[in-house]
């Protein structure tokens, strides 16, 4: 490996040979502002530019998303690139060498197998794409694709093929256009299939097929729909060294950049489900290849976004898929949510009949998965005694899956809510009941880390908020009414928001105090510690105490946060509105938005 040092001086490099201004200016339109230049930031949408780029400094940052670096961060961010490729990548371009780390024998023959079997794959992606369009043989199934609404955009962007029938063209096709060291590469790759007397056949025959790419575009296998009569109806490549169908997502390469814009993907269970949906009007979309959803797509999709809305259909299946998911998104800490389709609907006859608002419309009323997961097992069990026991239950590996302390205390105090139960009650019993056993998830990398765990940091007026609801706790009642825990949601404050909760409804005299008795070692505790040290004054009756006013001024503070939360969820509302041409939506979404402008202008306040 290139040691740390040396990389060091290699970037270094870099930075002083690159301009920033012409590689970024490459991926975005920049115009010259001053001294800076100006653009529509690449990492989120929007239509008035607020992404900067200086030469200068040799740094970008972007007002809208908050997006920043040098050059190394942006080819990392925009092209998914690791550092060390992202090094390579620039120094080729600027002609500085980077020296190749030592490879063994059986390196180098792994990393030629690879390459000839993605060359393969491209081979036969090509050939498959070219029978489509120009043979007589593929007449049934471009009739099919047409009437499935599928264009010649969408053809050439997904670059689906057909494999020919046995009766058009016999059983080894395929096999006639490889020779020699490709021939065994094409079995190796699952394309061919040796016969026991010798000799080839292929494996996808009379077939839809898709390209699978990982996401620099490499064909790493195929997906393949039967067109005429056969089983299996849907056929992917066997596993090989480079197609695990566990780490690839279709439609990833070609949606990757709608996906970024947006920061939600839209995962679908079938190919012609991606395939429809795009061709509707829905862009940030993927598919897993037939099988259960797993942590690595899950970690694909992280490197794009930080939503993903599960779209399934609404049969006991989709459910169950649903179910299955929870852990993996938490475990990621990616953002989930499941939209169910009406009975008798999957996604591709949804977006058909009904169009691409009303799919908007139902990805919109998405519930998020653990809430999703909650509603339906008190659908099943009920909230007898014996049903809120196994709802407990099943609980228990959702939870096992939160990675982070804030997220186990967020989900435990929702869930004791809707169940009824104290949240300490709901915490026992998820820690004492004897486990069920769990099938074991898709194995992964061990999380790593940090030595402190990183929390969402208190913005200025959040801090001022924490202080006055820890130092004053007579007066938390009227905050939590006055909507506190949405504002603090997300980060440390919400977690002694919950804490101190259960403290004052255990004992509503508790002093400010007693707070440290219930708090773990780290971020929450040690920031208690600090304001009880800086505030003696405060806690025991010190002169000209002014929290009445105080409290009133968090009050008008808090009123204000939620009108200006409900003021921007409205103008997101009016211009997805405005996209889909609903006009009597955008005026009446125009009118909340003016009275709230007026109380936020102190007007009706």
């Amino acid at each position: 490996m290139v040691s740390g040092e040396l990389r060091d001086d290699i970037a270094a490099r870099i930075k002083e040979e690159a301009d920033i201004v012409q590689i970024i200016g490459e991926c975005v339109e920049l115009k010259r502002s001053g001294t800076r230049f100006l653009g529509l930031c690449p990492f989120h949408g929007e239509k008035t530019p607020s992404f900067s780029v200086h030469s200068g400094q040799q740094f970008f940052h972007c007002f809208g998303c908050g997006a920043s670096g040098d050059v190394f961060t942006f080819m990392m961010k925009y092209h998914s690139l690791d550092f060390p490729e992202a090094i390579k990548s620039l120094a080729g371009r600027y002609h500085i060498e980077v020296p190749e780390p030592r490879r063994s024998k059986e390196d180098e023959l792994r990393k030629k197998k690879r390459e000839l079997l993605f060359s393969v794959n491209e081979k036969a992606a090509t050939i498959f794409s070219q029978y489509l369009r120009e043979s007589q043989g593929a007449k049934t199934a471009a009739s099919y694709l047409h009437k499935r609404g599928v264009t010649e955009d969408i053809l050439s962007r997904f670059r689906i093929g057909y494999a020919p029938s046995v009766e058009v063209e016999g059983w080894n096709y395929l096999g006639g256009k490889f020779s020699g060291a490709e021939l065994k590469i094409a079995i190796e790759a699952g394309l061919l299939v040796e016969k026991e007397k010798g000799g080839t056949y292929d494996r996808f025959r009379d077939r839809i097929v898709f390209p699978i790419s990982d996401i620099s575009g490499r064909v790493c296998g195929f997906g393949g729909r039967i067109v005429g009569e056969g089983q299996p109806k849907y056929l992917n490549s066997p596993e090989s060294p480079v197609f695990n169908k566990s780490k690839l997502l279709l439609g990833l390469y070609q949606q990757k950049e709608d996906i970024r814009r947006k920061n939600e993907a839209v995962l679908v269970e079938g190919n012609f489900d991606l395939i429809s949906l795009v061709a509707g009007g829905c862009t940030n979309v993927v598919a897993p290849l037939g099988t259960a959803l797993t942590r690595e797509q899950l970690r694909l999709i992280k490197r794009f976004a930080e939503r993903a809305t599960l779209l399934f259909d609404g049969d006991v299946a989709g459910t169950q898929a649903a179910v299955r998911g929870v852990p993996f998104f938490l475990a990621e800490q990616l953002v989930g949510k499941v939209a169910l389709l009406p009975d008798g609907h999957d996604p591709d006859t949804f977006i058909r009949e009904k169009g691409l608002t009303a799919l908007n419309q139902l990805l919109e009323q998405a519930e998020t998965l653990p809430e999703f997961v909650l509603n339906r097992l008190i659908q099943e069990y009920g909230l007898t005694l014996d049903g809120k026991s196994r709802i407990v239950e099943e609980l228990r590996p959702l939870i096992k899956a939160a990675v982070s302390p804030l997220q186990r205390s967020v989900f435990v105090s929702h869930f004791a809510e809707k169940l009824g139960m104290a949240t300490e009650h709901l915490d026992g019993h998820l820690n004492s009941f004897p486990e069920k056993p769990v099938a074991p998830l898709t194995p992964a990398p061990p999380v790593k880390r940090a030595r402190d765990e990183r929390i969402v940091p208190l913005s200025m007026s959040q801090r001022q908020v924490v202080e006055f609801m820890i130092l004053q706790p007579k007066y938390f009642s009227k905050l939590e009414d006055g909507g506190v825990r949405e504002c603090l949601a997300g980060g440390v404050g919400e977690i002694l928001f919950l804490q101190l909760k259960g403290l004052l409804a255990q004992n509503p005299l508790a002093e400010p105090e007693e707070l440290l008795t219930v708090l773990s070692e780290g971020a929450e505790r040690s920031l208690v510690a600090e304001l009880l040290l800086r505030a003696p004054s405060r806690l025991h009756g010190g002169t000209g105490d002014n929290s009445p006013e105080e409290c009133s001024d968090l009050l008008d503070y808090l009123q204000k946060y939620h009108l200006k939360k409900s003021s921007e969820e409205l103008m997101e509302r009016m211009q997805r509105a405005q996209q889909d041409g609903d006009l009597g939506l955008v005026q009446e979404l125009m009118v909340k938005k003016i009275e709230i402008t007026r109380k936020l202008h102190g007007e009706h306040l």
